[in-house]
C-alpha cells in the first residue's frame, strides 16, 4: 500500500485566514520522523516553485512529490483554464510529481459559499475535462477531479454528472464526498475504475450535516473537528479500502485531516496522522513498523 502525507493535516492551507501557516521545515520533517516516504505538494508557495529546487528540497527529508492539488475556474465560458493547467502539467512532469488533482474553483477565495451551476455553465465544465484530459498525454500526467466541498462539484448529483458526462478519473477523497452527501463507500462499490487517486479522511457525521444544512460553514467545522483521525469517525474505512483492494487500485492513498491551527498547536497534527498511519496499516495485515512511538 502506498501512503502519502499532505501539508492540509499541518493546516497548510491555500484559503487567506485559515490559521496559524507552520514552516515548511517542520512539516517535512514530522513527515520523516512519520516515516512517510511521499507527500503532496500542499498550496502554492509551500514548496520552491522550480520543479529542480523542489525535488532536491523533498530529497533532503527522504520525501518525494506524488500529487498536487490544482484548484481552476472549468465552468466560465470566458475563461480559459487550459493554459494555467498546462503549465501546472508541464511543472508536475519537470519535478516527476504523478497526479494532478483538479478541483473546480468557485472562483473565489474560501469553501464556504459556491453558486448554482446552470446547464450552460456544465456543459463548459464537462468541455473542459475533454480538453484537460486530452492535452495530459503530452505530459505523461494522471488528471484526477477531486469532489470538494465549496466547488462546483461537490454533492452526488454533480459527482453523477462528471461520471456520466467525461473520462476523467476521480480523485476520491471519502471526507469531502461524505460532507457534500455522496457515500464514498457506495461509490467504490459502483464505481472504483473511475478511482485514480485517493486522499482518506474520517469524518463525523454529525457536523456533516450541520454543514449541508447551513447551520455550520465549512471551516466553521473544520475548526470544531470534523475531520478525525482515521478510526474514529463514520466513513466506512475498511470497506473503502477493501473495495479499492479487490477492484485493483494501485495508486496513493494520501492521509488527511485537515485542521485549522491556532497559537501553540504544534504537537496535534503528527499525532492524528501517526495514528491514522497505523490504522491503516493494520486494515491490510501489517504492522506498523515504520512509524515511530512517542518519544
Amino acid at each position: 500500500m502506498k501512503t502519502a502525507g499532505a501539508p492540509i493535516s499541518w493546516g497548510v492551507c491555500e484559503v487567506p485566514g485559515w490559521g496559524r501557516q507552520l514552516d515548511r521545515s517542520q512539516v517535512l520533517a514530522e513527515m520523516r520522523e512519520l516515516g512517510l516516504t511521499a507527500t503532496e505538494l500542499g498550496p502554492q508557495g509551500f514548496l520552491p516553485p522550480s520543479p529542480s529546487r523542489c525535488r532536491s528540497l523533498l530529497d533532503g527529508y527522504g520525501l518525494r512529490a506524488v500529487g498536487g492539488f490544482v484548484p481552476v475556474v472549468l465552468h466560465d465560458p470566458h475563461h480559459d483554464p487550459l493554459p494555467e493547467v498546462r503549465a501546472a502539467m508541464r511543472a508536475f512532469r519537470d519535478g516527476d510529481v504523478e497526479v494532478v488533482v483538479l478541483a473546480a474553483s468557485t472562483g473565489g477565495e474560501s469553501y464556504d459559499a459556491r453558486p448554482a451551476l446552470a446547464a450552460s455553465g456544465w456543459k463548459t465544465l464537462l468541455t473542459n475535462l475533454r480538453r484537460i484530459l486530452k492535452n495530459a498525454k503530452e505530459f505523461g500526467r494522471t488528471v484526477t477531479l477531486h469532489p470538494h466541498v465549496g466547488t462546483m462539484v461537490e454533492n452526488p448529483e454533480e459527482v453523477d454528472r462528471v461520471l456520466d458526462g467525461s473520462a476523467v478519473p476521480l480523485c476520491l477523497d471519502t471526507g469531502h464526498l461524505l460532507i457534500g452527501g455522496t457515500d464514498p463507500a457506495e461509490l467504490v462499490t459502483r464505481a472504483a475504475g473511475r478511482v485514480a487517486h485517493v486522499h482518506l479522511k474520517d469524518v463525523d457525521t454529525a457536523l456533516a450535516e450541520r454543514v449541508r444544512s447551513g447551520e455550520l460553514s465549512y471551516t466553521e467545522a473544520v475548526k470544531a473537528g470534523i475531520y478525525r483521525p482515521l478510526g474514529r469517525g463514520d466513513v466506512d474505512v475498511p470497506g473503502i479500502v477493501a473495495g479499492l483492494g479487490a477492484a485493483g487500485y494501485a495508486g496513493w492513498y494520501v492521509m488527511e485531516q485537515d485542521v485549522v491551527l491556532g497559537p501553540g498547536d504544534d504537537a496535534g497534527p503528527g499525532e492524528n496522522v501517526r495514528e491514522s498511519l497505523a490504522y491503516l496499516r493494520g486494515l491490510v495485515g501489517g504492522r506498523d513498523e515504520r512509524v515511530p512511538g512517542p518519544a
